[in-house]
């Protein structure tokens, strides 16, 4: 079986791309490298000649995401495509924030397009969590946000995602998260302890409909996680000097 990737040299699709082939999947990856723009369409026809299932990573992590499923959907319909695999965000159809409902519509547009499909919703990945103290280090002090976390390990999502690639069009599965929920100051701490630094801690007390939803834990499913590699674990690896 022929496999498309979109994304599939980012951050979730390269261990996705990886594992495929491993498995003796023939995978072909759509990304602008390879000749091949969701944005514009160039090259999403020819990509999809021969595919059977489309596994859909790509993301401009903004409301882009929405024309892009769109253009995908529609050429994977005409090219005969008998399975799509979507990414998608835990919370998505409840937090009130921009990207989460590009999110939800690009599962719409799936859940519309006749196409047999399946949709898998993840928490964020470990090296989301540590953008926020790895962006703010030349800073005094680290600002946190007053908000807890789920965190997973990405290539635990690609197994689950092969996995899914492998079985029947599922629908709607179940949401996946990481071991532990850890509010964001509590990663801070851990990642500055396996980093070596000690910077004061600030936390913003953000309002609005947004962070009462993710204070509310709408982001997260909940414990036991599916996910065994703890944010600390990724700490040490990444976080050392």
């Amino acid at each position: 079986m022929t496999i498309l990737v979109t994304g599939g040299t980012g951050i979730l699709g390269r261990p996705t791309v990886e594992l495929l082939r491993a498995a003796g999947h023939d995978v072909r990856i759509l990304s602008r490298s390879t000749g091949g723009d969701l944005s514009t369409g160039a090259g999403v026809t020819g990509a999809l000649e021969g595919v059977g299932t489309v596994l859909h990573l790509a993301t401009s992590a903004s409301t882009r995401d929405v024309r892009q499923t769109q253009r995908l959907v529609d050429a994977a319909r005409a090219t005969g495509v008998t399975h799509v695999v979507y990414i998608s965000i835990v919370g998505v159809d409840t937090v009130p924030y921009s990207y989460y409902r590009a999110k939800f519509a690009c599962e719409q547009i799936i859940e519309a397009s006749g196409i047999p499909f399946t949709i898998l919703r993840a928490t964020q990945f470990h090296s989301f969590v540590a953008m926020i103290p790895r962006a703010q280090r030349r800073l005094p002090v680290i600002f946190s946000l007053n908000a807890p976390d789920q965190p997973i390990k990405v290539e635990e999502v690609a197994e689950r995602l092969v996995e899914l690639v492998a079985a029947a069009p599922s629908g709607l599965v179940a949401d996946i998260g990481g071991p532990q929920q850890l509010t964001v100051r509590e990663a801070i701490a851990i990642w500055q302890r396996a980093a070596g630094t000690r910077k004061p801690v600030w936390t913003i007390p953000l309002g609005g409909k947004m962070m009462r939803a993710m204070r509310a834990g709408e982001h997260m499913p909940g414990l036991p996680g599916y996910g065994r590699g703890t944010f600390a674990e990724y700490a040490e690896h990444e976080a050392r000097p």
